[in-house]
């Protein structure tokens, strides 16, 4: 198999046999996520010098504000969708195809995911991401800055809706430079589009929770986790990537992508779910506590609720109603003694389970396989 970068064709082959996490795998599969994102975040950076070129000579302060939405795709982050989408494609195809022909395709997933986040950070009020102020914040920043009329943060919001709507542009039009068939790029696009439907119902879905909480339930609330986490960061991003090698729907690779990206996008969002409460705000990038404070109806917190005595029932109750860090941090403290962490990592654990069992029998290149084991471990078991 080919052992070239990204640019020249293919990534590194994984040694097979994993024995653990300490293991070469895990260090040969963090090369190949920096290579990965070296690869994606330069096919986003020349793309996106072009449009923002573009834009500035409609107007200069357009130009700005597409620089703006540049610097929000480029701040960092995972990389964790174009990553599936990648071993997804190399799944099907075998380690011998030429990676550059795709890397439109990957690195579009980036730009639908900053078009989530933004939005995602509007409607939820965030003010920090990635360890930074969120686009809103910033750009109401700007406005003050600038000595701009009016509500610093009604323009802030509402450029960001903005940004994150640039982006999804910005996302179609950077797939479509995939230098694939026609036909095939055209499947591409349907399994892409069914991503996006299935985001906004989740995000949807996800809104109606934080307004009926009293009447959520800890399946509707794996409902959210589904479609608003699962679908579009693990599973549609694996199918994506079969779709981009030529798979048909009634592959039973397909059917083996479904099962494990399902599995594995639950676990992933009911990690996010405890480090929302429990995680390192110097890692996460994001104040601890934040669902504690606004009642957001989580998988952790319905369980924490079913589990609950009636007197911590009634203590849990106080949750979305703000307080400050001693008020958040007993809280926090209240969701553990009810057993509800214990059984969402019962959960996450189940899940892995779940999904490396759909990995066992599935018609897959055996790099791809390998990887994808140790990202169900990696997606699953983080800090951040």
């Amino acid at each position: 198999m080919a052992n070239d970068a990204p640019a020249g064709n293919t990534l590194r082959d994984v040694p097979a046999n994993p024995s653990g996490r300490d293991d070469p795998v895990r260090a040969v599969l963090t090369a190949y996520t920096r290579e990965l994102v070296t690869a994606v975040d330069d096919t986003l950076a020349d793309f996106l010098t072009t449009e923002v070129d573009a834009l500035a000579e409609i107007d200069a302060a357009m130009g700005g504000f597409a620089a703006t939405a540049r610097d929000h795709v480029l701040a960092g982050g995972k990389r964790v969708r174009p990553t599936f989408a990648y071993w997804g494609w190399r799944g099907a195809v075998g380690g011998s195809e030429p990676l550059p022909p795709v890397l439109p395709a990957l690195a579009a997933l980036e730009l639908l995911h900053t078009f989530a986040l933004v939005h995602d950070d509007v409607m939820d009020a965030s003010t920090t991401r990635r360890g930074r102020p969120t686009a809103h914040v910033a750009l109401a920043a700007q406005h003050v800055a600038a000595g701009r009329r009016g509500d610093p943060r009604r323009f802030g919001e509402a450029v960001a809706v903005l940004v994150g709507d640039l982006c999804m542009v910005w996302a179609d039009r950077l797939l479509a430079r995939a230098a694939v068939p026609p036909a095939r790029l055209l499947d591409v696009r349907g399994c892409y589009d069914q991503m996006r439907v299935e985001t906004v119902a989740g995000q949807y879905l996800d809104v109606l929770g934080e307004s009926d909480a009293a009447r959520w339930s800890v399946d509707r609330a794996l409902r959210v986790a589904r479609y608003k986490t699962a679908s579009y960061t693990v599973q549609r991003p694996l199918l994506f990537g079969a779709h981009l090698a030529g798979a048909g729907s009634d592959d039973a690779l397909v059917a083996a992508y479904t099962h494990y990206g399902r599995a594995v996008g639950e676990a992933f969002q009911l990690r996010d779910d405890l480090l929302g409460v429990y995680g390192d705000p110097a890692t996460t990038g994001k104040p601890a506590g934040d669902d504690l404070r606004t009642g957001k109806p989580t998988v952790l917190l319905m369980l924490a609720r079913q589990l609950a005595t009636p007197s911590q029932r009634r203590a849990l109750e106080r949750a979305g109603a703000g307080g400050g860090d001693r008020e958040i941090a007993g809280l926090a403290e209240l969701v553990a003694d009810t057993g509800a962490v214990e059984r969402v990592e019962r959960m996450i654990a189940d899940r892995v389970a779940e999904a490396l069992a759909a990995l066992d029998d599935a018609s897959i290149d055996e790099t791809a396989r390998i990887a994808l084991t140790g990202l169900a471990g990696t997606a699953t078991d983080r800090r951040a």
